[in-house]
Parts: C-alpha cells; sequence; structure tokens
C-alpha cells in the first residue's frame, strides 16, 4: 500500500540558490512565486473574509431574534444573506482548503520544490482580492439582494450595479479556480519524486487531484450562466427573461451544474485533511487507502449528475425526478466509505487527544448528521414538502460549517508548526474547539425543526410561533462568534512567542515533515526517497526512520 518518506542522504542533485535565506514577514504582500508563501497568502486572505461573513451573520441572527425588522433595514438584511452565503463559499472555504492548504502541502508532499507554473499559481491568488473588494464594494450600491444563488428574474431587477458586481467577482473568483486547477493537475501528474508510485501517494493529493478535475469540469459552466446575466443585466438581452422569450430554468441548470459540484470542491480537500490527521493522532495506518483515494475519484464523477435535485420544484419531470433522486443517493456511498474508514482508524488506535484531532472528531460528528439530512433531501417527496425552508438551512450548515470549517481548524492545528515553526497552545485550542462545536449545535440543529414546522429562510421577518427557537439560535451564533477569540490569541501570540516546533513535532510520516519548521524556500537541500508507507504507524521500520521533532 502506501508508503513513507525520508530526506535523501544519497547522490540526488543540489538545486542552486538563486534567493534569500528565509522570506521576510513583507514578501508575503507581494507577487511573491512560492507555493508556501501563496499558500499563506490564501490561509490569512480567506480568514479576513471568514470574519467578515460571520460578522454578517451575527447581524443577520441578531435580526432574527425577534419576528418583526428592528434591528435593520430588510433590504440590507437581503444583501447581508446574499454576500454571507458568496463569501462563505468562494472567500472562505475554497480558497483555504484548495488555495491555502494545497499550495503549501502538495509540493511537499509529493517531494517537489514547487509547484508546476509558480507564476500561474501567483496570479490565481491575486485575483482574489480584487474579487473580495467587488463583493464589499457592491455594498456602495445597495449590495446583491437575490441570495447566494442569484436565480433571475429577481437578481434582474433588484440592485443592478451591485448584483453585476456581484457577478464579476464570482467570474474572477472561478477563473483562479481554474488556473488552480490545472497547475495541481500538472504538478501531481509531472512533478512526484521518482520513488513514489501512484498508489503510494499521500490521500490529501489524491483528493486534490479529484478536486482540480472536477473544478475543470464544472466552474466554466458557472461562469457561462453568469456571463449570460451580465448580459442580460446591462446589454439588453433577454436569455433569463421569460417576457422576452428567455428561460429562467436555463440559468438554474447552470448554476446547480456548478454548484452542487461545488460542495464537493470544498469538501474533498477538507476528506484529504482528516485522512492526514487522523492516523497521525490516532498513531494506526489508515484503513482503506485504496478506498477512500477511489471513493475521491467516484465523488468526482458521480458528482457531476446530481444537480437537479436542487430544483425537484422547477417544474422538473418525473423521470428526472427519478434518477437525480437515484444519483444523489448513490454519491452517498462513497462518502459513507469515507467516513467507515476514517472510524476504523480511531478504532482500537492510540489516539492523541490533540486540538487537531478534536476538530477532525467533531467534523465526524457534525458531518454525519448534515449527510443523513442530506440524504432526506435528495428524496424527491421530502424536498419538495420542506424546500425553501430552514431544513434546508440547517442541513447545509451542518455539511458546509460542520465539515468544512471543522475540518480547515483540523488542519491549522495540525500544520500549524510546519507553517511557522512554533507550536499553538493546546488549552486555548481545546476552548475553541468547545466552544466551537457547542456553538455550531445550538445555531443550527434547531433550525431542522424550524423547517419542518413551515419557517420560510431568506426572510427578516417572520410568524411569532417560530420566536423561541429562533432565539436559541441566536445564542447559539454568539458563542459560535466568540469562538473565534480564544483561536485568535493563540495564532497570534503562538506565531510570535509560541514553543519551537521542530521538524516533525506529531511523528507523522508524510515527507512534508523531513524538512524544517517552517520549510527551506526550495523544501529541501536534497530530494527526498520514499523509503516506506505514509501510513505506516505502528510498523516498527517506519517509525524508526521518522524524522523526530
Amino acid at each position: 500500500m502506501a508508503q513513507v518518506q525520508i530526506p535523501a542522504t544519497g547522490d540526488l542533485p543540489v538545486v542552486a540558490t538563486q534567493h534569500p535565506k528565509a522570506w521576510k514577514w513583507y514578501h508575503y504582500f507581494t507577487f511573491n512565486t512560492d507555493h508556501k508563501v501563496i499558500g499563506i497568502q490564501y490561509l490569512v486572505f480567506s480568514f479576513i473574509f471568514y470574519l467578515i461573513a460571520g460578522l454578517m451573520a451575527v447581524v443577520m441572527r441578531t435580526e432574527l431574534y425577534t419576528p418583526d425588522p428592528d434591528v435593520i433595514d430588510p433590504n440590507l438584511y437581503n444583501a447581508l444573506l446574499t454576500n454571507h452565503g458568496t463569501i462563505m463559499i468562494f472567500g472562505w472555504v475554497v480558497p483555504a482548503a484548495i488555495g491555502g492548504f494545497g499550495n503549501y502541502l502538495v509540493p511537499l508532499m509529493i517531494g517537489a520544490r514547487d509547484m508546476a507554473f509558480p507564476r500561474l499559481n501567483a496570479l490565481a491568488f491575486w485575483m482574489l482580492p480584487p474579487a473580495g473588494l467587488l463583493l464589499l464594494g457592491s455594498f456602495l450600491f445597495g449590495g446583491a439582494q437575490a441570495g447566494w444563488t442569484s436565480y433571475p428574474p429577481l437578481s434582474l431587477i433588484t440592485a443592478p450595479t451591485a448584483q453585476s458586481m456581484w457577478c464579476l467577482s464570482i467570474i474572477l473568483a472561478g477563473t483562479s479556480s481554474i488556473l488552480g486547477a490545472v497547475n495541481f493537475i500538472v504538478t501531481i501528474v509531472k512533478m512526484r519524486v521518482p520513488s513514489m508510485p501512484w498508489d503510494k501517494m499521500p490521500l490529501f493529493c489524491w483528493a486534490m487531484m479529484a478536486t482540480s478535475i472536477l473544478s475543470l469540469l464544472s466552474t466554466p459552466v458557472l461562469a457561462i450562466g453568469l456571463i449570460l446575466l451580465l448580459f442580460d443585466i446591462n446589454f439588453g438581452t433577454s436569455f433569463y427573461k421569460p417576457d422576452a422569450g428567455g428561460n429562467v430554468i436555463i440559468y438554474q441548470h447552470l448554476f446547480w451544474f456548478y454548484s452542487h459540484p461545488a460542495v464537493y470542491l470544498m469538501i474533498l480537500p477538507i476528506f484529504g485533511i482528516m485522512s492526514e490527521v487522523i492516523p497521525v493522532h490516532a498513531r494506526k495506518p489508515i484503513f482503506g487507502y485504496k478506498a477512500i483515494l477511489g471513493s475521491s475519484m467516484v465523488i468526482c464523477f458521480v458528482g457531476l449528475f446530481v444537480w437537479v435535485h436542487h430544483m425537484f420544484t422547477s417544474g422538473t419531470p418525473p423521470w428526472m425526478r427519478m434518477f437525480f433522486t437515484i444519483s444523489t443517493l448513490i454519491v452517498a456511498v462513497p462518502t459513507g466509505v469515507k467516513i467507515f474508514s476514517w472510524t476504523a482508524t480511531l478504532w482500537g488506535g492510540k489516539i492523541r487527544y490533540t486540538s487537531a484531532m478534536l476538530f477532525a472528531m467533531g467534523l465526524l460528528i457534525m458531518f454525519v448528521i448534515g449527510g443523513l439530512s442530506g440524504v432526506t433531501l435528495g428524496t424527491a417527496p421530502v424536498d419538495v414538502h420542506v424546500h425553501d425552508t430552514y431544513y434546508v438551512v440547517a442541513h447545509f450548515h451542518y455539511v458546509l460549517f460542520g465539515g468544512s470549517v471543522f475540518g480547515l481548524y483540523a488542519g491549522i492545528y495540525h500544520w500549524f508548526p510546519k507553517m511557522t515553526g512554533r507550536m499553538l497552545n493546546e488549552t486555548l485550542g481545546k476552548i475553541h474547539f468547545l466552544l466551537t462545536i457547542i456553538g455550531a449545535n445550538i445555531t443550527f440543529l434547531p433550525m431542522h425543526v424550524l423547517g419542518t414546522q413551515g419557517m420560510p429562510r431568506r426572510v427578516a421577518m417572520y410568524d411569532p410561533q417560530f420566536a423561541t427557537l429562533n432565539q436559541i439560535c441566536t445564542i447559539g451564533a454568539y458563542i459560535l462568534a466568540f469562538s473565534v477569540v480564544p483561536f485568535l490569541i493563540n495564532v497570534i501570540w503562538s506565531w510570535r512567542w509560541g514553543p519551537k516546533a521542530g521538524g516533525n513535532p506529531w511523528r507523522a510520516l508524510t515527507l512534508e515533515w523531513t524538512t524544517d519548521s517552517p520549510p527551506l524556500i526550495e523544501n529541501w537541500e536534497r530530494l527526498p526517497v520514499v523509503t516506506h508507507g505514509p501510513y505506516d504507524y505502528g510498523m516498527h521500520h517506519a517509525e524508526a526512520t521518522s524524522v523526530q521533532g
């Protein structure tokens, strides 16, 4: 199965250095082509936008504490709602999971000195700041108010300038994703060290390969849909205008052909993080290596054929409902394979309850809850009943917040020592975890009940019968917002004054732990050689050769 890697001490060539010995702080604000600098740029950028989108959520939950719209104007509520969802996806989870961890880790994990196209890599990142500024700047023109789906005709008749800025922002972010996907595929195919065959590549790299293929196939379709929407808003065309012969359903197909696979774009790299974090902190070989990598590729393929389950109430014919109900249920199978494999890896392991492991285990709980409600929503009769209610809000927050955000935190706690050379404080990390999982469940669990009772989503005012549950959700949102405080204190303090990490503080077996912390600019003086599997924990030959921190 898999293999382990150690630094080479043999006769591989040493690359001549034409750069500083180490990057200074100001290099992180420049067009730097080092994949590690770009990875950090993605992570910092995306976390700033996570805080912005989180603040928007707090304002919305404050509004929803009472049934009447007595805190903010309903139009502003709609703008916050639209941009909260958009930023969480395109400004936080996607750039952090793919751009941040993908850029930082993939070359290190496969024994490469950088990505295949470093300048293209830097260009992809620097497309994101203008995309983010376009979203925030749209508030000067009222803010896009049609929801993150921006369905026409609503998106054609509300705040046209802001809606156009929203479209341009997403097109920029999508272009960045496409460039990144090309880079990841070429890097993984062409730049692995010769001693690393396909069946011994770390599972995070397999997850990034599946993510990149999916991104290349689906993202251009969204770009086409948004360009047509831009033309309808600004140039008098009528692709989506029913009164002029257009068809709004076409937009829904184009949008969801990308936007449901976007769930897998966000979650597949997180699954890759899970497959790296769990065996290290359970001190056990990963259970079902080939099943996990195969399930990633199956999700990549089947994920392209499930989008219509978002449109069961859009006049879809019965045969289409039947087909997409079945395909949606099928995609749950490879996801279940991963859940089973991680659980089996934990079973009987010598578990270290570090902050990284706690967030990984929290993800398992949250994602299973979200997955079960997803199965119900993928079934046409249930979906029609709870469509556009808070049941849908509860489902996707368990999947996207419980899945993605918990996974990102697990990754940060796991690789922070490698990125900075400093250890995070475990006590603050565990406080952060407890506040996060308690706040998330108080916020999102009652939404299942609200949805089944019929409370519609995307509203600033609601029937007073829903007030008590909404107040509970709002209190949970405040706890969730406060949970970020110990994390920020921990990161800032530890980055400057935390204890030194050493090269391999977790005694991990993948290649990134065979170089310094933080790594050299070109990663290694001599390229590493793979000598054992990346998940051979508990095997004497592997443990004996792992680099000690």
